[in-house]
Formats: C-alpha cells, sequence, structure tokens
C-alpha cells in the first residue's frame, strides 16, 4: 500500500467544456512583464530576462510544453508582484513538459483540445489516463469511475479525442500495485484487468499512441517478480512498456535497476521513469505514509527527456506535475490542488 499515488490527483485541468487549453494571452502577458522587471539593489536597477515558456528541442524531447500551465500562471503573478526570485523558480518548472490528466469532465474535448495543442507546436502530447473504478483504495486520489462501462464510455471518449495526433499515454497510475499490494479489494481484480486490457488495446489501435503501464517503484512493490503476472494480465505485450516511479520520490538510479530486472522477466519491454520530485530522493526512514505524502526537502529532478543514455529507458517524464499537491498532509490542500510554496521548495532545492 505504501508508495501509492496517494492524491497525485492530476484531475482535469480545469473545468471547461471544450477541453481546450485556455488562452495564453494572459500568462503571455504576465510573463512579458517579467522581461522589463527590474530588481532594485543599491539604488540601481538590474535587468532580468525570463523567456516565457517555448517548446523544447525536439532532439532533447518531443513533449509539448503547455504555455498556459499552472507554474506558468504562478509566474506570472509573482512577475506582476514585483517578486524576482520566486518568478524565476517557478518559471524552472513553466518551461518544462509535464503530463496532462484528463479529468472526467469532457474527456473528448479535453484530449483533443491537447493534442491538437501539442501537433499544432510540433509536439507530442504526455497524457496521464485516470479513472479507473475504486482508484486508490479510498484514499486522497479515492473516486474514478463509478463502474467498467462508465469506464468505457470515458475511455471511448479520450480515444476519439486524441485521434490520429500524437500521444504518450500513463495508463492508471496505482492499478496494477494495488492489486498487487492487496489494497484493491479482490473482488474487483478480475474488472480491473478487463478494463485495462481493453484500454491498452484501444489505445494502440490509434496509429501515433504510445501506453506505459504502471507498474510501481521499487520501495513499493520491492520484488520485481511479483509485477510480472499483473503486467501480463493488464496486456503488456500490447503495450510500449510499463513506468516507474509515478508521484514518488526515489531515486532514477534506484528505479533504473529495478526497471532493467522487470524487464527482463516482461519480454525486454522498454520503461519510463518519473523524475519530477527525485531530484533529493526520498525522505529518510523508509516509504512510510508521513514520507511521500508532502515531504518536505525534496526537489525537481531530472528535468524531462529522452535522451537517457540507456537503450530500455525510452525517457525521464515529469508525470507528477510539480508543485501540486499529494493530498490533505503537512498543510497541503487537497490532491491535485496546486501548492505555490511546496512549488517553490522543489525548484529552490533543485540541483540542475
Amino acid at each position: 500500500m505504501y508508495g501509492s499515488l496517494r492524491g497525485a490527483g492530476g484531475g482535469p485541468p480545469g473545468k471547461r467544456r471544450s477541453g481546450r487549453p485556455r488562452t495564453a494571452l494572459g500568462a503571455a502577458v504576465a510573463l512579458a512583464a517579467l522581461l522589463l522587471l527590474t530588481a532594485c539593489s543599491g539604488g540601481q536597477g538590474d535587468a532580468i530576462s525570463l523567456a516565457k515558456p517555448g517548446q523544447r528541442p525536439l532532439s532533447v524531447v518531443p513533449f509539448w510544453v503547455n504555455p498556459d500551465s499552472k507554474a506558468s500562471r504562478q509566474a506570472g503573478a509573482y512577475g506582476k508582484d514585483g517578486k524576482v526570485t520566486e518568478a524565476r523558480l517557478a518559471q524552472r518548472i513553466a518551461v518544462q513538459p509535464t503530463a496532462e490528466w484528463i479529468g472526467t469532465d469532457d474527456p473528448e474535448g479535453q484530449a483533443r483540445g491537447f493534442t491538437e495543442a501539442a501537433a499544432g507546436a510540433d509536439r507530442e502530447a504526455l497524457l496521464v489516463l485516470y479513472n479507473i473504478p475504486h482508484r486508490d483504495c479510498g484514499s486522497y486520489s479515492r473516486g474514478g469511475a463509478s463502474d467498467g462501462d462508465a469506464y468505457r464510455a470515458w475511455l471511448d471518449g479520450v480515444r476519439r479525442g486524441i485521434g490520429d495526433r500524437a500521444a504518450t499515454v500513463i495508463l492508471e497510475p496505482d492499478a496494477l500495485p494495488h492489486i498487487e499490494d492487496r489494497c484493491t479489494p479482490q473482488q474487483f481484480h478480475e474488472e480491473r484487468y478487463a478494463l485495462l486490457t481493453e484500454a491498452v488495446g484501444g489505445l494502440k489501435r490509434l496509429p501515433h499512441t504510445k501506453v506505459y503501464l504502471d507498474a510501481g517503484n521499487p520501495h513499493w512493490i520491492s520484488d520485481p517478480g511479483r509485477m510480472i503476472e499483473p503486467l501480463q494480465r493488464a496486456g503488456i505485450e500490447r503495450a510500449d512498456g510499463f513506468a516507474l516511479n509515478i508521484s514518488n520520490y526515489q531515486t532514477t538510479e534506484e528505479n533504473a535497476r529495478y526497471g532493467k530486472r522487470l524487464s527482463e522477466m516482461v519480454g525486454g519491454k522498454h520503461f519510463v521513469i518519473d523524475t519530477s520530485r527525485n531530484g533529493n530522493g526520498p525522505a529518510s526512514g523508509g516509504d512510510t505514509p508521513e514520507n511521500w505524502c508532502n515531504p518536505p526537502g525534496r526537489a525537481l529532478g531530472t528535468t524531462p527527456t529522452t535522451k537517457t543514455g540507456d537503450d530500455l529507458i525510452d525517457a525521464y517524464l515529469w508525470i507528477k506535475r510539480p508543485g501540486e499537491s499529494d493530498g490533505t498532509c503537512k498543510g497541503g490542500p487537497k490532491a491535485g490542488d496546486w501548492w505555490p510554496d511546496r512549488a517553490l521548495e522543489l525548484a529552490r532545492n533543485a540541483k540542475e
């Protein structure tokens, strides 16, 4: 049970029926103001330069940077308030591609909006589908579709929204590890396997969609052999691979070792690692609730890239969006809500 997403939340990027990203004009204007912002020191004005979020080079990472992300809007707000240091820290998050979590409200519109925006920038959308019934065992991110038919209808909407545009999909964080750690009751296991298998098959019928199933992290399901059957029953054979460390803090090195061992057991499948908040590794004391829910002292990890230097690791990704709460612990807001102080801490502690 420990090490789960625990309120990675995600959820819809905003309550907008079309699902299309809000206009970037407001964020662009606010960020443009940062270009003119001065920091006064000893009576002298020192000009600063903060570029508004743009797309990263395709040679480094193909994923779309949302110019109207929460981090981008926060950077703009800090700039308007003359908070130069805070604006620069928020900008460290805003300029990186982070995953967009598809919510329950108009999944087709959301998926279409994000993939169209990405295609318009000659980039690929990075999406997280997180709506499996009986989600998160009633913890901070509890919820999900009401039943299997509702999930199928929701997934059909997502598929229509993606269409023939390029997308990488992280499919249902926690769903398989929660079967393996017996957090999800036994009576729901067969339905979950069936839904995941259908999801993998349906998404892979799209011409330009990659799919990765969540396989936990090395401090949650410590023996990778325990994940063989869940991955096989969920359709790993048809998927592009599996994802590790979603919304957790385990080091990239540990995840890489774990992933290579697991890969050998599931036909040499490739994998991706969530490096969004693992720059300082996990909090000391083990993978306990006190340490996976909004632990202090954490840092941004390796910035998103497909240049991993390892043939089995397809990408380092920011799947959990840095600055969003894990849940209502340690003074945090509800799961998935933006938490400016935590975003600043992650950026301030980053080594890169």
